[in-house]
This record gives C-alpha cells, structure tokens and sequence, in this order.
C-alpha cells in the first residue's frame, strides 16, 4: 500500500487564494494515484495521500526562512538574467 506525503505552503494558487481548494487537493489526489498505477502497477484504491499544507513562516530552506530564501532567490536570478553590461 503506497502512502505519499505532499507538504505544501499554504499560499494559495491564485489571487485572493489563501490555500490549496479542494479541487486542487481531489486532482492532486487523482495525479499520483494514477503515476503509482501507469509508474509501478500499484492499484489506485491502495494509494493514501496525505496533504499537508503548512504556514510559510513554519519552514526554512538554505538555512533561512523561506520567505527570505525565496526572495534571495528571486533577486539572484534578476541579476543573472540581466546583460552583463548592466551588472
């Protein structure tokens, strides 16, 4: 029986969103119930998800908090992407 773990930020996927729907969370669902059949052969009824959705101030990646490592982020790849005449 194939138990998978999805943990995600509770952020919503789009304006005014503050958290995963429950359309999105059924097509999660239905996704990696159907990649363990086509992948693996495991029957989809044995496949548990489980969704956890977590606060973005609950996590940290690069040693810092996530916000600060995704803005870290961002502004390394603006830099990256500009001319290097620019830079």
């Amino acid at each position: 029986m194939p138990i998978v773990n999805v943990l995600v930020t509770r952020e919503g996927t789009s304006p005014g969103a503050d958290r995963t729907t429950d359309e999105q969370k059924a097509a999660v669902y239905k996704g990696i119930a159907d990649l363990l059949f086509d992948v693996m052969g495991k029957p989809r009824e044995d496949t548990t998800v489980i969704f956890h959705e977590h606060e973005i101030g609950d996590l940290g990646q690069g040693g810092l908090p996530l916000r600060d490592y995704r803005a870290s982020r961002a502004a390394s790849n603006q830099t990256a992407l500009q001319p290097a005449a620019a830079r």
